[in-house]
């Protein structure tokens, strides 16, 4: 997906965790530098590498959460035609090869928790389901195969 939508609770979450990193986080990794260079010799000193790596991973993650905030389409959340699956939207599905009923919540990608049954718009399954209306049968590749739904609900 080339656009990057969040829904509004999303957004603030991700805001939140940016403050986060760039305030107590940060003086975290700095604090831990300076302990580990107050070891000595910085070239066999285990600590001080591992330090400036979270360092590293630290700066690289702040940089693509400003990126990601300053780019990101909000929307509510809510969908406007509760007719039609959008981000934000309770699906109710039936597996049409074991006849099971399954409900999900379509969310972005940063807010995916497969095992909440928060599926993401741009997995497999979640970008069978947006657009889709009710009684619409899905197939959708899974790495255990070809895997079939109907769409039973949308709320």
């Amino acid at each position: 997906m080339s656009e990057h939508v969040l829904t509004r609770g999303a957004f603030e979450k991700l805001k939140l965790e940016l403050e986060d990193l760039k305030g107590p986080t940060r003086l975290r990794v700095a604090e831990a530098i300076r302990e580990a260079k107050s070891h000595g010799d910085l070239r066999e000193n285990a600590a001080y590498h591992e330090a400036k790596l979270n360092q590293s991973r630290l700066e690289s993650r702040i940089a693509e959460l400003d990126k990601l905030l300053q780019i990101a389409k909000v929307v509510d959340g809510v969908p406007a035609n509760s007719d039609i699956a959008d981000l934000g939207s309770k699906v109710r599905l039936l597996d049409l090869e074991w006849n099971e009923e399954m409900e999900i919540t379509l969310v972005s990608s940063y807010e995916a928790d497969p095992a909440n049954d928060m599926i993401s718009i741009s997995s497999p399954l979640g970008a069978g389901i947006l657009g889709q209306a009710v009684d619409a049968e899905i197939e959708v590749e899974a790495p255990a195969g070809t895997q079939r739904y109907r769409i039973l609900n949308i709320i």
